[in-house]
């Protein structure tokens, strides 16, 4: 009988925590096959109640509820309490965020590309402003793999370039694009596909994952692995300020850490598993690995070294970055800094994300971060 009265009572208490959580609408913006969704959102769904005890919990809107292009209103109309968040959507909102997303081409190590961003986000004090007036509050980014060309035609060299229409995932990429004689097209990533079904344009400057998240593989004939850099500026866990404020310091803590594992195993597997993945797909479907030509990787490289410059002058010229010079300095000695520590823990998500707990997290105040 009292083995009975306890279990009763165990799940009376259980009830009881279940029903006085906080569950939190939160949106990825991306469908289930992304990683985004997959391994992102639906991961810090699984975390939340974990680190919380049961305190916080989850409900994943879909994008036929809030997409990529929408998360900025959805966030300031309270839809969404948790958004994906994409900075070079919204340029002119958040000129911090985009001047590190113009550095775009320099990314070659996706853990360290997010790590470096996730650190220069959360230790700038003008960059918690813009977040500030913007109505969020950051918790993290992750990175894609490092972009390559996904095509209908053969891109072996440079002079092959000239005269594609190429999709184009922000102002870097175009500014490769149109440097190597190609059309950037400014185009969504999830129309993705019907343009290039419809031949509106000949391929895209693409995480090789795009194949199995968009559906790509059933159109792409060629893809040629010239590093075009990585896609890291994302703010993943855009909290809105009316749910930040309405936290206390260690709900917002708890957040905070299942934010920071969730965006790790993310990258993990937009930038790492999901290309391996992508790639036996390719092989699968009889796609033509094209091997670039070595001149044509040099003028590559040489571009994306140039193209820093580029990026500090865009910086001040667009939004009045006085320093801008010193911001991408800064953020480059910190990709430096990361790539470092990556090696150091060989690539050990649970020991990258500890480490970002330990030189980012851990000295952040959660009664004033955000606030």
């Amino acid at each position: 009988m009292r083995r009975m009265l306890g279990m009763l009572a165990g799940i009376a208490a259980l009830a009881a925590t279940t029903a006085d959580a906080r569950e939190l609408r939160i949106a990825p913006g991306a469908p289930p096959a992304h990683p985004s969704h997959s391994h992102l959102y639906s991961k810090l769904a699984e975390l939340l109640p974990e680190v919380s005890g049961g305190n916080l919990t989850a409900q994943v809107l879909g994008p036929e509820v809030v997409g990529l292009g929408q998360m900025k209103d959805g966030l300031q109309s309270q839809l969404v309490e948790i958004g994906n968040l994409l900075p070079l959507y919204f340029p002119a909102d958040l000129p911090n965020m985009s001047l590190a997303g113009e550095l775009a081409l320099s990314g070659r190590e996706p853990h360290a590309m997010a790590a470096a961003m996730t650190e220069y986000m959360v230790t700038c004090d003008t960059c918690q402003e813009e977040l500030k007036k913007f109505g969020v509050t950051y918790l993290g980014s992750g990175s894609s793999d490092v972009y390559a060309l996904l095509t209908n035609k053969p891109v072996r060299t440079a002079e092959d370039v000239k005269g594609l229409r190429l999709r184009s995932g922000g102002a870097p990429f175009s500014r490769w694009a149109e440097n190597f004689g190609a059309v950037p097209a400014n185009i969504g990533v999830g129309d993705t596909f019907e343009s290039m079904s419809q031949g509106v344009i000949d391929g895209s400057m693409a995480s090789i994952g795009d194949l199995l998240s968009f559906r790509l593989v059933e159109l792409v004939k060629n893809i040629t692995f010239v590093p075009l850099g990585t896609y890291h500026a994302t703010s993943d866990f855009t909290v809105a300020n009316t749910t930040w404020e309405s936290l206390s310091a260690e709900e917002r803590k708890q957040l905070a850490t299942a934010a920071n594992e969730a965006n790790v195993i993310f990258t993990q597997r937009w930038g790492y598993e999901m290309a391996a993945e992508a790639k036996a797909a390719a092989e699968k479907a009889d796609i033509e690995f094209v091997e670039p030509d070595p001149a044509f990787v040099e003028a590559v490289e040489a571009f994306a070294e140039a193209d820093k410059e580029t990026a500090a002058k865009v910086s001040q010229e667009r939004f009045g970055f006085a320093d801008a010079a010193e911001r991408v300095a800064r953020f480059s000695d910190l990709v430096e800094k990361w790539t470092g520590i990556v090696k150091e823990t060989n690539s050990d998500p649970q020991e990258i994300a500890k480490r970002l707990d330990e030189e980012v997290w851990s000295k952040v105040d959660f009664e004033t971060y955000g606030m």
